[in-house]
This record gives structure tokens, C-alpha cells and sequence, in this order.
């Protein structure tokens, strides 16, 4: 082989080498920020009142649905208030939810039945859970404040959030997610319970 050709060889492998180690270093800081993320998510509680923008509320709906659902049925829908009056309606009326008064929105994660898998009101419910933690999260990497507010399994709470918001008797309103900047007073735990794996078996 000619010395050109050992050198254009050498170039294309150093350029394939290069493109790999950029890859894998992406892939890391993805990774590393992912990990970053969940690590730090908290229940924030205090707000500084800020409002929070359509746009980026929307981007956090989103990440709730792209979460896994049985059969892929995202038996979900959720209710995004970012008018003061409801913001205090439900405040007045859900007795854990008084960060709303300071929340600059609320996201209402609301599980549907008659649209999971079997009809089943368990799928239903599992599967919201997991888009209200996509929801969390992605509250989370905006740089924004939440926490995670019960309405089921309470019948009162539900009720509450059913009469503020119109939603169906057939809708179960599983949480009220307050969202807004945070005040710096919530700080993340570290909940890692060693004795609480199990390798291969129980």
C-alpha cells in the first residue's frame, strides 16, 4: 500500500474514532443529566408567585403523556389552570394544597377508566401516576418548582377539584400538581436504602 493511501487510511480511522468517542461522550452527559435530574426533584411547597408561561407548560404536558400506559391506551387527560380565581377556588378547598395560593399554575392529572385496558379503574390509575411523575420531572429540568397534591382516593378532595374544574363523575381527578418557581427553601432528600434491593431473589 502507498504511503497516500496509508495516510488517507489513517485519517478516515481517526475520524470514525473521533465521531465515536463524541457519540459516547454525549450519550454519558445525557445520561449524567437524566440522572441529574431525578436526583434532585423535590416537593417544592414554596413559591415566589412568578407565573409560569403556556409555552412551557405545554412542553411539560407533553412529557407526562410520552409515559408508558398498558396496551398503550394513555387513559389520561390532564387540566392545566394558570387563572388566579381557580387557582384559589382549589386552594379554599383542598386542605393540602395551600401552595396554590402562591403557585404561579396547577396541572390536574385526571385517570379515565372507560379508556385503559380492560376498563380497568387500576390501569387507569397506574398509568397516570406515571405521566404525573413524567410531569415532576420535567418540572424539574425547566428549572421550576412542584409537588405532587392527593385528590384521590378522597371523595371530598375529588369532589373539590370535579366542581372547580367541571370534570365527569366517570374521571377520576387523581392529583392536583401546583407549579411555579421556587422560593429555595425545598431541598432534594437523599431516599437510597441499600436494604431495601434484593439481588436475584427475595
Amino acid at each position: 500500500m502507498s504511503n497516500k493511501k496509508i495516510l488517507i487510511v489513517s485519517i478516515l480511522i481517526v475520524g470514525l474514532m473521533m465521531t465515536l468517542s463524541t457519540s459516547f461522550a454525549e450519550q454519558e452527559r445525557k445520561m449524567t443529566d437524566t440522572m441529574t435530574v431525578i436526583h434532585s426533584r423535590k416537593s417544592v411547597r414554596n413559591f415566589t408567585g412568578q407565573t409560569v408561561s403556556k409555552d412551557l407548560l405545554n412542553k411539560i404536558v407533553r412529557a407526562g403523556m410520552a409515559a408508558p400506559s398498558a396496551v398503550n391506551r394513555q387513559p389520561w387527560s390532564f387540566i392545566v389552570v394558570t387563572d388566579r380565581k381557580t387557582l384559589d377556588k382549589l386552594n379554599e378547598g383542598l386542605p393540602y394544597a395551600k401552595m396554590l395560593g402562591k403557585a404561579g399554575a396547577a396541572i390536574i392529572v385526571c385517570a379515565i377508566p372507560e379508556k385503559a385496558y380492560e376498563g380497568s379503574k387500576e390501569m387507569a390509575i397506574i398509568d397516570s401516576t406515571l405521566a404525573s411523575e413524567n410531569i415532576l420531572l420535567a418540572v424539574e429540568a425547566s428549572g421550576l418548582g412542584a409537588v405532587w397534591t392527593a385528590a384521590y382516593p378522597y371523595e371530598d378532595r375529588m369532589d373539590v377539584a370535579r366542581n372547580a374544574l367541571g370534570i365527569p363523575g366517570s374521571v377520576i381527578p387523581l392529583n392536583v400538581i401546583p407549579i411555579g418557581q421556587p422560593a429555595g427553601t425545598d431541598k432534594p432528600k437523599n431516599k437510597y436504602k441499600p436494604e431495601n434491593i434484593h439481588w436475584e431473589r427475595w
